[in-house]
């Protein structure tokens, strides 16, 4: 038996969440809905305009792992952050969460900060996210412990790392250390525009090195450059052999094996959708590493994304393992 049933590495960041309308997002250039790099001084300058803010730390791949801690999965996180303030605050709660949390910090005098996402919620519920990737971004092959990805029965690779200049390099590392000893890899798309700015690079590790794909329907679209979902869905499943795809209030569509299921999306009113793709992606893991099939894996995504939206933050607040006997996908 492997030590971990779960490693994921990705962004290691600080979430500011703040709540505001329309009018403002138009008034400070913020692209609704999506998820924009900016730099320091970008950052520096919505800190100061938005109205209070709750800080969490977050980043899409910890919040999936920390979903998994929630459930009592074995889990560990790569993510790089500063030796300041906010990168003890990250490492403090991913270990408060029950992960292993090892990653290197970056020295005291690195030019760059402890990353984080300025997170403006709006009252539909939709997040609008301005990520200052600090020294999340120059995660190296050096932060990878190839013992500890050997020792892992998946990796779960977040998409958004892709931006950086040696993050392909590191999971490359990740991945041969985690497939040399059985282990199997999944990966998660994170965001349309980062499938536009990387798309070569995700269909050579689609192909070539993923076991489970998640992604949502804009990002398969784009991944397949299609405006067919089905034919999307398709495609993704001609090329892994796990695809979990969530589709907002339609719920999720997962493949496996030439089967297709549908899961409905359980009802909740949306207060933050802020981390429903991530707490999915950790609520199916975690069943898949207990011996669940993909159909109740993804009633498990979907009941667990439904709590996690109907709060502000992207970690759980209510226990999921209870959610999910009250909606009989595990024994009572």
């Amino acid at each position: 038996m492997k030590k971990f049933q779960i490693v994921g590495i990705g962004n290691a960041m600080v979430d500011v969440l703040a709540r505001a309308d329309d009018a403002f997002l138009a008034e400070a250039g913020i692209g609704k809905g999506i998820m924009q790099l900016i730099d320091m001084e970008r950052a520096v300058d919505l800190y100061g305009r938005i109205g209070p803010a709750k800080e969490i730390s977050g980043g899409s791949a910890a919040n999936t792992i920390a979903g998994i801690a929630h459930l009592g999965g074995k889990t560990a996180y790569v993510g790089k952050v500063k030796d300041d303030q906010l990168g003890a605050i990250f490492a403090h709660d991913m270990r408060a969460q029950g992960a292993v949390y090892e990653t290197s910090l970056a020295p005291k005098d690195a030019p760059q900060e402890t990353g984080r996402c300025i997170v403006v919620v709006t009252p539909d519920g939709e997040r609008s996210m301005n990520t200052y990737l600090g020294v999340t971004e120059f995660l190296e092959p050096s932060d990878i412990d190839p013992a500890m990805m050997a020792d892992a029965d998946w990796i779960y690779l977040e998409g958004y790392r892709f931006d950086g200049p040696d993050s392909h390099a590191a999971f490359a590392k990740a991945i041969n250390a985690c497939k040399g000893h059985g282990g199997r890899v999944s990966l998660t798309l994170s965001d349309p525009f980062c499938v536009e700015r990387h798309r070569d690079a995700f269909r050579v590790m689609i192909r070539e090195d993923v076991d489970l794909l998640f992604c949502n329907r804009a990002e398969i679209l784009s991944m397949y450059q299609t405006d067919d979902f089905d034919a999307a869905l398709d495609a993704a499943a001609d090329e892994v052999p796990l695809v979990a795809c969530t589709d907002s209030e339609n719920g999720a569509h997962i493949i496996a094996a030439g089967h297709r299921w549908h899961v409905p999306a359980v009802p909740t009113d949306i207060v933050d959708a802020t981390g429903a793709g991530d707490l999915f992606a950790g609520a199916f893991l975690w069943g898949l590493t207990n011996g669940y099939d993909p159909e109740a894996c993804g009633h498990m995504g979907c009941v667990a994304a439904s709590e996690v939206i109907s709060h502000v933050g992207a970690r759980p607040e209510a226990d999921l393992k209870a959610l999910f006997k009250r909606y009989n996908i595990i024994a009572a």
